[in-house]
């Protein structure tokens, strides 16, 4: 068993069920998701991003980029939530249907990390 290997991949799976986590729920309506869980999806999604810098493969310069565009979306979230929040409005349904649609984005990065860790691990065996 190769602990980098596990460490590598409890982060990713750990980023896609938190981004999961955020997304579920009525679209519209800001009291289904919480900005902890958005928080806690993006920390967990950079961590994963920092672990896959050493990887020089190509699968694992897939893994870098699926990696960078669910940062990117969930970041775009998190920054439409906090403006959202802080203007005289509020979060509303139309922002908090902008911030959830950028973190379904960021789970699709996410599942598409999901399924090239499997991918590669089912590879690996066949070796």
């Amino acid at each position: 068993m190769n602990l980098e290997k596990v460490v590598f991949g409890f982060f990713v799976l750990l980023a896609a069920t938190l981004n999961l986590g955020f997304f579920i729920g009525d679209i519209a309506n800001p009291e289904l998701h919480s900005v902890w869980e958005l928080f806690a999806a993006l920390t967990v999604s950079l961590i994963a991003t920092v672990l896959k810098f050493g990887d020089r493969t190509q699968l694992g310069a897939v893994h870098l980029a699926t990696s960078l565009v669910a940062d990117l979306q969930l970041v775009a979230a998190g920054i439409v939530w906090v403006i959202a929040e802080s203007s005289d409005a509020g979060l509303t349904a139309a922002s908090t249907a902008a911030a959830v649609s950028l973190s379904g984005g960021a789970l699709l990065a996410n599942l598409v990390s999901v399924v090239l860790l499997v991918s590669e691990t089912v590879g690996y065996h066949r070796r």
